[in-house]
């Protein structure tokens, strides 16, 4: 009976982990902070930076790195306290604020992950938080749960597609009959 309440008790945590990270990594990283990412890491300003980031003392691209971490992390815990409040706009609003900051912090810790790494207890770190991401990844659920979301995203192209066609197309009814109402309208407020 008490291994039963405890591999239930495992496999609810594996699934709160591995929705938690799907959101993160799908909707929230995939949507909204790689491309904010990208957009930073083609900026001409941020090339020069990036060059002058290798000349500066390890530490204080350890401590600027962690500061801005620390920021990140704790507009996400809070974010998440005021969702649980019922200030859902509030904490969407602080949710949403935070990722450019997170897709900085992240670009600053490509540019100078070599320096990072110099620190034994920083490598260290990122390789267990490594090993954990890739040990949720290859869990059943999530492979589960990836494939699933695959299929559904597949559906919604696909009826994204045929309602745009069905409503959007230059000649179906729907946009002829927008385009005559367009024209009546239009001919109603010349006169």
């Amino acid at each position: 009976m008490l291994t039963t309440i405890k591999n239930k008790f495992i496999s609810l945590l594996q699934l709160i982990l591995v929705i938690i990270f799907i959101i993160f990594e799908e909707l929230i990283w995939e949507g909204i902070a790689k491309p904010i990412y990208e957009a930073i890491h083609s900026l001409k300003i941020l090339q020069k930076i990036e060059a002058k980031l290798q000349h500066i003392n390890a530490y204080v691209i350890l401590v600027i790195f962690v500061v801005l971490l620390a920021t990140v992390e704790t507009f996400g815990i809070y974010a998440g306290m005021l969702f649980v409040s019922g200030q859902v706009l509030l904490g969407l609003t602080l949710y949403i604020s935070k990722i450019p900051i997170a897709a900085f912090t992240f670009w600053l810790f490509r540019v100078t992950e070599d320096k990072l790494m110099q620190f034994g207890w920083f490598k260290w770190l990122y390789e267990k938080m490594m090993a954990g991401i890739e040990w949720l990844k290859s869990r059943e659920m999530y492979v589960e749960t990836m494939a699933r979301l695959k299929r559904i995203k597949e559906r919604l192209k696909k009826s994204a597609k045929a309602f745009k066609a069905k409503y959007f197309a230059k000649e179906s009814p729907f946009m002829t009959k927008v385009k005559r109402l367009y024209k009546t309208i239009k001919a109603s407020l010349k006169k």
